[in-house]
């Protein structure tokens, strides 16, 4: 139905799925079975969208690792008194702290004001351990920006200020997959980026279904690190 019709998140392959489409079944805590598509080679996607999908949400985990996540997740995600720059702030910030204890880190837009920044990680560790691992580096930037950054998980106490979401590191919980659309004005992407891009200043609308063949004929793809990297995070569970 386009940008402006109704939508809604589908987690259930429909019945209709030609049958070399790849899926698993997954049960849930409260016992409930779904069954997810695989989207790993390029049928898979093109049948997607060809079924009117315009964003797409994975895991944070693998198949054959789902209560271990592969990366832990930084979701900045301006509210009504910040934007975009403040994100842009706040991931440079992040980055400074992942140098100093020798992180890798790996930043993309949201595809719509946030920034998301990855820290590719050994898929051994459980969802709670990368989620209080994320925790102390955002209450870190909270203490440092109070006026602009906040972990407050209560919409109404944020005060309008920019929300650092570790609580995304959560089995089931997904986000948005690096070059997805998103379903705005323009069809902007979700676009990883390269830190130096961050430093000297990126718009979010500089990224669009449009603009990303020529961008990635010319950079490659640069989310591949953040699939290949796994780091080593004992010292911080």
């Amino acid at each position: 139905d386009g940008i402006y019709g109704k939508a809604f998140y589908q987690k259930n392959v429909p019945e209709y799925a030609p049958n070399w489409v790849k899926t698993v079944n997954i049960i849930s805590e409260e016992g409930n079975t779904t069954e997810y598509m695989i989207i790993n080679d390029k049928e898979s996607l093109i049948w997607a969208a060809n079924q009117g999908s315009i964003e797409l949400h994975p895991w944070l985990s693998s198949i054959s690792t789902l209560d271990n996540p592969d990366f832990a997740i930084f979701d900045l995600d301006p509210m009504e008194n910040t934007d975009f720059e403040d994100a842009r702030k706040l991931a440079l910030a992040l980055k400074t702290l992942f140098d100093r204890e020798g992180l890798l880190s790996y930043p993309k837009t949201s595809g719509s004001t946030g920034l998301q920044v990855y820290i590719p990680i050994e898929p051994k560790y459980t969802y709670k351990q990368v989620r209080d691992f994320a925790k102390l580096f955002c209450l870190a930037i909270e203490r440092t920006f109070p006026d602009i950054a906040t972990t407050e998980r209560n919409i109404n106490r944020r005060e309008g200020k920019l929300y650092l979401d570790y609580l995304q590191n959560a089995k089931g919980k997904t986000i948005i997959a690096p070059y997805s659309t998103r379903p705005k004005k323009g069809a902007p992407v979700s676009c990883p980026l390269l830190w130096e891009e961050l430093k000297t200043g990126v718009t979010p609308d500089m990224f669009t279904i449009r603009t990303m063949p020529e961008r990635i004929h010319q950079k490659g793809d640069i989310f591949q690190d953040v699939i290949t990297q796994k780091q080593n995070i004992d010292r911080w569970i």
